[in-house]
């Protein structure tokens, strides 16, 4: 008896060392192995300013982060439209006739300066109305001056009747039929310049300074008063409208400051191989009713004559310089989130995330407002989805902004 608790005594004795050796090993590879934890309550104070680099606990995730402060940037507006003619007429004759001839180099994509004429009507008919009506306003002041004689012998015949004071009819003394004779050379007049005008107009002119982006005429063909006889773009200015967001107009100057002095536009083609320079000259009133927004109107002097032309119809991109923003934080557009949170590190080593208020970004950067009216941050480059708030990390620096 005495042999067999002996026995029974030292295996329980082995089962607890045993017992106690595994526990102490998993614990201290547990301590070992921990992974971010969430800070403590002493550790769960508002983000401070990161004066001086942490010490970097060993063990601890690593994100690379930018080091930023606040400084002043001027915004640049971005926007794409399509270049057209500031005006685009479709030119109609006022006098039907028959065409009699055209200019010679009356053809689509040639260039007419104002006042030079493109395509003739015969005027037999309208020579002819001229002459009529230059005929008609000589009788009727031949008719004029034969009733102005008459008129000054009927006073003179009332005169000598030894009548006192005025007729009782001013047919007496002939004032109706002068007035008459009068308003009748008056009309021949008026027709007689409206003869010279129609004979004017069988003279197709061009309005303004353009160029032929279709013809409608042809030598022989017979057109009514209101046929169309070219279409024609304005070739001294052209003018791109650039619709723009509310939160784009949020960056320009007042409207007052855009339009009084020159503002210059940087505009390119979409390949961003050519380059030209415009200026705003009007803001539009309303907003477009299929894109809510509303547009700046710029307009590029001489098109054609640019050293590399500018031809109506190229679509192209214009960048609007836009207002200087003073203590804001330039971010690399990666620090974005999908979720458009921009992620930091607090100076505890724990992760936190904003909202911001993205201001405006260019190509490589955005631009927002501080945080919590920081001085400057560690912003993560670039977040994951899967970080949590307050978790501990380790910032590796990627440089400074």
């Amino acid at each position: 008896m005495n042999t067999t608790v002996k026995r029974i005594s030292g295996t329980a004795v082995a089962l607890v060392l045993l017992a106690l050796a595994v526990g102490s090993v998993f614990g201290q590879s547990g301590d070992e192995t921990r992974g971010p934890q969430a800070p403590t309550p002493s550790e769960n104070k508002p983000a401070e300013v990161l004066k001086t680099p942490p010490k970097q606990e060993a063990g601890l995730p690593m994100v690379g982060v930018v080091e930023v402060t606040g400084g002043s940037h001027q915004a640049t507006v971005s926007g794409y439209g399509e270049v057209t003619a500031r005006y685009v007429l479709s030119l109609t004759t006022q006098v039907s006739g028959e065409i009699s001839r055209l200019a010679p180099h009356f053809q689509t994509g040639a260039l007419f300066q104002k006042g030079e004429v493109m395509a003739y009507i015969d005027d037999t008919t309208y020579q002819q109305a001229v002459a009529s009506a230059k005929a008609a306003v000589e009788n009727a002041r031949v008719a004029l001056e034969e009733e102005r004689l008459q008129g000054i012998r009927a006073r003179q015949e009332w005169q000598r009747s030894g009548l006192e004071g005025e007729p009782s009819s001013e047919l007496v003394l002939r004032t109706p039929y002068l007035e008459a004779a009068q308003a009748t050379l008056d009309e021949a007049k008026a027709q007689l310049k409206s003869a010279q005008r129609d004979l004017t107009l069988t003279q197709i002119v061009a309005p303004f300074d353009a160029i032929v982006v279709s013809r409608d005429i042809q030598p022989g063909s017979y057109i009514q008063s209101g046929s169309t006889i070219a279409s024609l773009y304005s070739v001294s200015e052209a003018e791109i409208a650039i619709p723009l967001s509310a939160s784009q107009w949020r960056n320009l100057p007042d409207n007052n400051t855009l339009t009084a002095a020159p503002w210059q536009v940087e505009i390119e083609d979409m390949d961003g191989t050519h380059h030209w320079y415009g200026e705003v000259i009007r803001i539009e009133q309303h907003l477009d009713t299929a894109s809510r927004q509303r547009a700046a109107i710029v307009q590029i002097n001489q098109p054609l004559e640019q050293d590399s032309p500018l031809y109506f119809g190229t679509y192209v991109t214009a960048k609007i310089a836009g207002k200087t923003w003073s203590e804001v934080w330039q971010i690399p557009v990666s620090a974005i989130s999908q979720k458009q949170e921009v992620w930091f590190v607090t100076a505890h080593q724990t992760l936190d995330k904003i909202s911001p208020d993205i201001l405006f970004q260019d190509q490589d950067y955005a631009y927002i407002s501080p945080v919590n009216n920081m001085a400057q941050a560690s912003i993560v480059a670039r977040p994951l989805n899967s970080y949590l708030v307050g978790a501990k990390v380790s910032a590796a620096p990627q440089g400074a902004q």
